[in-house]
């Protein structure tokens, strides 16, 4: 209502106008007046006038108070009752996942978010109570807002002292997890109602816990734990005092106050740091004399991105794959992140793989040979002990060769599938087409493209051996040593392919490879099993003949909960006597064949070159007693991914086992184990497997050397010749004769029709020949 005085009439008196004489028109007389206008008696106050009128009264003041009131208290209740706790933003959420070398040191992420989650109990209460010194000293006492801070703060924006923090942890977290990082008036309402919500709904450790998963510390870690890797290299649990005031003190300003970034600024940084320290002692969380013995504790250089560039992707790769394919976890679990991934892989031997490929590989590869643009490498080692793998080689880098040439699956393995031939035919007791126990020294025939025969005559299949050489009769161990394929195809058929295909899964190689068939080709290694397939393989020779499959992960947790590995357990899949008489003759082809360069290693070793079809890969495997390792070197066009020839690569006419991989295996196996014991192997041989001795002039018709098989694969001729056929001369003589008592063996009808050149019972000791 109005403050002016009424008239009679109850209208407004404006300014000191003297009122109408109430006579005029009506006859009436007048009466009285007060002074200024008004009438004697009147109750009215006097009227406001001038800039008085312009000032609301107590009255105004109060409703007006009071309306605001209501707005924000209905406000606040419609805005808690709307405002409902989100689920957290996918920034929050997303962590990678972290692969570890075997000694816990990082070998990649998978994420672009570097965040690992871990539990407050992993955080050490030191190093919670550094936090809480530099971030909000009373947290675990106040409220999930503080009022006066938000004011404070914002009245300090506002008159220009600067941006200040008015936010307590609740809200810190609530802006990290749920939110995000816009300086919006819509944002900080959100922020302060959820912040309430959550101090009612969980604990304040719980929230806490948050906070340090989900705040920045600069050097691209998001939470404390990957904040402790990236400064000081080290997991949380290991941080002292020092080190965790500082990375307590990175909060403030996380990419300032790192000293190693941006040394000039290491004087504040370091009073950063000593006023977390002094908030301690203040909250007595630090005794003032522990205080006083610290030194500012310098973070460790930044480190190179840990992204998949290199061998990184190549080995975050085959780890998923072997998490998912042995049913650890499915794919998009894995994806979701998190997860903490210690590997077997081993730094030093991982390291030495590397360089010995760029030395005997990559270095010797030029832009100015078109085949070096098709040259790959792949590469692993395992420990034949235990399983693990300890190396390997993907590619030249993952982000420009995809394809991780150690577990690929489409390049045939040549020759080096040839000992688990061998193998098979000592595991079972096999004979030849006469009954003729197979061992190092039986005689086959190395005619090139000989005809291959069966129990049922010719098989139609002929192969060619190597540069089409004929070899005439050669003992097992000389035939492995020149890698004669005329000679493996027919023990294969010898055998039986079906066996020998049993064999090779049973030493470690997948039933699924591709190729495998059962046939005489399986000998010359048609089948394209991977590089790490044929590790497990000749590790399981190594491991005298036990299999038990390969590992490449030795603990995988999240949130400090680990998850269920697949149990290791092994098998003899052959025989220690069939794998051990298989390492000796590999030894001869170190010794003596094609794998010379494999010396190089210092070690005594035991291997085997093989070369792909039209020269498309090149390999070389082999093991010393503690260590099995394959190399590979493959032809593929990197525009096209189409296999090529080696032809011409390296600045070579031909690439094979003998060369570029046989000395990568060596300068690794020789860098790998510097340092330990040389280890002799410890062989328990078939019996007739020893090396044979000198013929003399006494010497008699050979004889068996075991028991024949029940069901041989062939029958005798019903005449055997008086002389054996005459093999092609080469540069090189025959290796050695075999020994007086027996291993020889049958040659094909298609050579002369003679299929036996010592029958039993006749005399004499084979002549000496050419190869």
């Amino acid at each position: 209502m109005s403050d002016e005085p009424l008239q009679q009439s109850g209208g407004p008196d404006h300014g000191n106008r003297a009122p109408r004489d109430p006579s005029a028109g009506t006859g009436a007389p007048a009466g009285p007046a007060a002074p200024g206008g008004r009438k004697k008696g009147s109750k009215n106050r006097p009227g406001r006038t001038g800039r008085r009128r312009a000032v609301p009264t107590w009255r105004m003041t109060l409703a007006t108070l009071l309306v605001i009131a209501l707005v924000l208290i209905g406000g606040f209740i419609a805005g808690y009752q709307l405002v409902g706790i989100p689920p957290a933003n996918p920034t929050a959420t997303a962590q990678s996942n972290v692969y570890l070398y075997k000694d816990g040191s990082i070998i990649a992420r998978d994420g672009e978010i570097n965040r690992q989650n871990i539990q407050l109990a992993q955080v050490p209460l030191t190093v919670q109570h550094a936090v809480l010194a530099a971030e909000d000293r009373n947290f675990h006492s106040e409220r999930a807002v503080d009022i006066k801070a938000m004011v404070r703060a914002g009245w300090n924006t506002l008159t220009g002292k600067g941006t200040q923090g008015g936010s307590t942890i609740t809200q810190q977290f609530v802006k990290n997890y749920y939110l995000g990082q816009e300086q919006t008036v819509m944002r900080k309402a959100k922020e302060f109602f959820i912040a309430i919500k959550l101090n009612r709904e969980v604990s304040k450790n719980q929230i806490f816990e948050g906070y340090l998963n989900t705040s920045y510390f600069g050097r691209n870690a998001y939470g404390i734990q990957a904040a402790a890797q990236a400064y000081y290299g080290k997991d949380i649990g290991d941080i002292t005092t020092a080190e965790g005031a500082y990375l307590a003190s990175l909060l403030n300003a996380p990419s300032a106050y790192d000293v190693v970034v941006h040394p000039e600024n290491k004087a504040a940084a370091v009073a950063r740091w000593n006023y977390v320290l002094d908030g301690m002692v203040k909250e007595n969380w630090l005794s003032a004399s522990e205080r006083a013995t610290m030194r500012f504790p310098v973070p460790g250089k930044v480190k190179a991105s840990t992204g998949l560039s290199g061998q990184r992707g190549y080995i975050v790769q085959a780890v998923k794959d072997y998490l998912t394919t042995h049913k650890v976890i499915d794919e998009n679990t894995l994806a979701t992140g998190g997860y903490r991934i210690t590997t077997t892989l081993e730094k030093k031997k991982q390291n030495a793989l590397v360089k010995a490929v760029n030395d005997n590989v990559m270095s010797m590869t030029s832009n100015e040979r078109p085949a070096d643009r098709n040259v790959r490498v792949g590469g692993a080692s395992i420990d034949p002990a235990n399983g693990r793998v300890v190396a390997m080689y993907g590619g030249i880098d993952y982000t420009k060769q995809y394809v991780n040439n150690a577990t690929r699956r489409d390049y045939q393995v040549g020759s080096t599938f040839k000992p688990f031939v061998f193998t098979s035919a000592v595991a079972n007791r096999s004979t030849t087409r006469y009954g003729r126990r197979i061992t190092p020294n039986t005689l086959y025939d190395g005619t090139n493209r000989r005809m291959v025969r069966g129990p049922n005559g010719p098989t139609g299949y002929a192969p060619a051996n190597e540069d089409d050489i004929s070899y005439g009769p050669i003992t097992v161990r000389a035939a492995t040593d020149k890698s004669v394929n005329a000679v493996y195809a027919q023990m294969a058929e010898d055998v039986g392919p079906g066996t020998v295909e049993d064999t090779a899964i049973a030493l470690g190689i997948p039933e699924n490879t591709p190729d495998l068939t059962a046939s005489p080709s399986i000998a010359l290694g048609t089948s394209t099993a991977s590089v790490l397939d044929m590790t497990g393989a000749y590790a399981t020779l190594a491991n005298h003949g036990r299999h038990g499959t390969y590992t490449l992960v030795d603990k995988i947790s999240k949130n400090a909960e680990e998850l269920a590995l697949p149990g290791r357990s092994t098998t003899q899949a052959v025989s220690r006597e069939a794998a051990d008489t298989t390492t000796s003759i590999l030894q001869s082809v170190v010794e003596n064949g094609s794998g010379t360069a494999a010396q190089g290693a210092g070690r005594p070793a035991a291997g085997k070159t093989g070369t792909a079809e039209e020269d498309k890969a090149a390999w070389f495997a082999g093991y010393t007693p503690n260590l099995a390792t394959v190399i590979a070197v493959m032809g593929q066009d990197p525009d096209t991914g189409v296999q090529k020839p080696l032809y011409g690569a390296l600045g070579l006419s031909r690439v094979n086992g003998a060369g570029a991989p046989a000395q990568t295996w060596a300068q690794y196996t020789g860098a790998a184990l510097s340092g330990t014991a040389v280890e002799e192997f410890d062989l328990e041989l078939e019996s007739g497997a020893e090396e044979p001795a000198l013929p003399t002039d006494e010497g008699t018709g050979p004889t068996d050397t075991g028991t024949p098989s029940e069901t041989p694969s062939g029958q005798p001729p019903s005449s055997p010749p008086s002389t054996p056929p005459t093999s092609p001369a080469t540069s090189e003589p025959a290796t050695s004769a075999p020994p007086a008592d027996g291993s020889t063996d049958t040659f094909g009808d298609d050579n002369g029709g003679i299929d036996e050149l010592f029958p039993q019972g006749a005399a004499g000791a084979p002549p000496t020949q050419t190869e």
